[in-house]
């Protein structure tokens, strides 16, 4: 199987090519060919499955055995998961507040957060590529919250990369941002931003500046691990596939997901496994105040507002990039469409689709937009019914879930919750009967962290590309210094 950009510029390349560009040479999102089609005979097969199991099944319908071998494959499972908390990787947590409601837990990876979920794959799987090339690459993650903090991790120590991690100064949680700025490790380097008033999208920009500039993202190497590559996505399908293969009592059956998103790459990895036959409903997209999600699915609206800082400071975010690479297995693989539609709102900042279009991306998606006094409400509400902590964005979730009930109708339903709450003591300062729960409120990691040296870069947003292209070569040309 090959791939392509979803703007439809360059040529088909490899797997592993796609995984370790990260960014099409257009400056699109790199999709398969096709999907793969699961039918129901392999969803039975695969029913009593283990999630590594299930993840190496899934996987390989992506990857040729002469690019991965079996065990090749198998050896990065084991690295990948072997260190998550939970034999199971992601157990779900029945509510008892609510009937066939589940809770899929996706933050017992190291770093707290869902995000460990599929960065701990695409990290070993770039470093196992290039350790096979002897080459080294230098990955650039922009974040708001818990992408960094996965990502930094994973790449720490790694012999064949580079992690600079920008994120938005004050728009993350101390939490987070130690998880990050803690770490010795001398391939990691945090640049916290100051002065982004659009949060992570700002830093976006200058992210898609250095890789348009080629001579500086040729000497460098530059690629990322963030949900813009195939890979994340990829792993991504698997928790889906995994979470209905434990609650669907037979395989048929219908259930719906609830997804906190902003970028919709979580989302995006939910719509894939759909179309590849996994029999979802509904997937509740649950946006948060900032609503970027809900106008493109309620309104036919793709436009950026100005960005709101809530409790759920992850999936505050004004620009889905990975909703293009779900519109694309919409519109028949059109790459001219996505082309135009993704040149107009860089253009003008607004995309309004056509009512065909709109019909087409809407199919199995509902959508709602949560604000913070909601948010908090439900975990209060959690809490008091069965001393279960909820965090913020597996509580936009709930709470959408919530107000969507009469549509998602009676059928399973999964909530996912993408982060512990460990992570946002702030806003679980907030509840009362707090003291019940102290064992959820706090992870051994996070407190660890508190008393570690930081170690970061700090700079405004208003000079950011020329001060990060300095750092960065300052780096490089010190790093081939030492090895000469």
């Amino acid at each position: 199987m090959d791939y392509k950009s979803n703007k439809g510029g360059g040529l088909k390349v490899s797997f592993e090519q796609a995984i370790l560009d990260g960014y099409a040479i257009d400056g699109g999102l790199y999709v398969p060919e096709y999907l793969p089609e699961i039918n129901h005979e392999q969803l039975t097969a695969w029913k009593t499955l283990s999630y590594k199991q299930l993840a190496f099944q899934i996987i390989s319908l992506f990857v040729e055995r002469s690019i991965i071998s079996a065990d090749e494959l198998q050896g990065l499972l084991d690295r990948s998961y072997d260190t998550f908390e939970k034999e199971e990787v992601i157990p779900l947590y029945p509510l008892k507040s609510r009937s066939h409601t589940y809770i899929m837990e996706l933050f017992y990876g190291p770093t707290l957060s869902f995000k460990d979920v599929g960065m701990s794959f695409i990290v070993n799987l770039v470093n196992f590529f290039l350790e096979k090339k002897e080459e080294r690459l230098s990955i650039i993650v922009a974040t708001t919250g818990d992408t960094g903090p996965a990502a930094a991790h994973f790449i720490a120590g790694k012999s064949q990369l580079d992690g600079w991690i920008l994120y938005p100064k004050g728009l993350i949680t101390a939490e987070q941002e130690r998880q990050m700025t803690t770490l010795p490790h001398t391939n990691i380097h945090s640049v916290g931003v100051t002065n982004c008033p659009e949060g992570g999208d700002d830093l976006d920009v200058v992210i898609n500046q250095l890789y348009a500039h080629q001579k500086f993202k040729s000497k460098l190497k530059l690629s990322s691990v963030n949900s813009l590559n195939w890979g994340r996505i990829m792993m991504q399908t698997v928790h889906y596939f995994y979470g209905y293969l434990q609650i669907a009592s037979s395989v048929g059956d219908l259930v719906n997901f609830s997804v906190p998103s902003g970028g919709f790459g979580n989302l995006c990895a939910g719509g894939l496994a759909r179309k590849m036959g996994l029999p979802i409903k509904n997937l509740l997209i649950a946006n948060n105040q900032n609503a970027c999600l809900h106008r493109i699915f309620s309104e036919g609206v793709f436009s950026k507002q100005p960005i709101i800082e809530t409790f759920s400071s992850a999936i505050d975010i004004l620009v889905p990039i990975n909703f293009w690479r779900y519109l694309y297995f919409c519109v028949a693989g059109d790459t001219q469409k996505i082309k135009n539609w993704s040149d107009t709102f860089d253009k003008t900042g607004r995309v309004d689709f056509d009512i065909i279009t709109q019909k087409k991306y809407q199919e199995g998606f509902l959508s709602k937009s949560v604000g913070d006094p909601q948010t908090l409400m439900t975990m209060q509400q959690i809490l008091d019914d069965e001393r279960y902590l909820l965090d913020p964005h597996a509580a936009v979730a709930v709470a959408a879930s919530d107000l969507l009930k009469d549509q998602l109708g009676n059928d399973p339903l999964i909530c996912l919750a993408t982060a512990h709450p460990a992570k946002f003591p702030q806003t679980i300062g907030q509840l009362s009967h707090i003291n019940e729960v102290l064992k959820q409120t706090k992870h051994a990691s996070i407190e660890q962290a508190k008393t570690k040296c930081q170690r970061s870069y700090t700079c405004d947003h208003s000079h950011l590309y020329e001060a990060l292209t300095n750092a960065m070569e300052t780096d490089w040309g010190l790093r081939h210094t030492s090895n000469d």
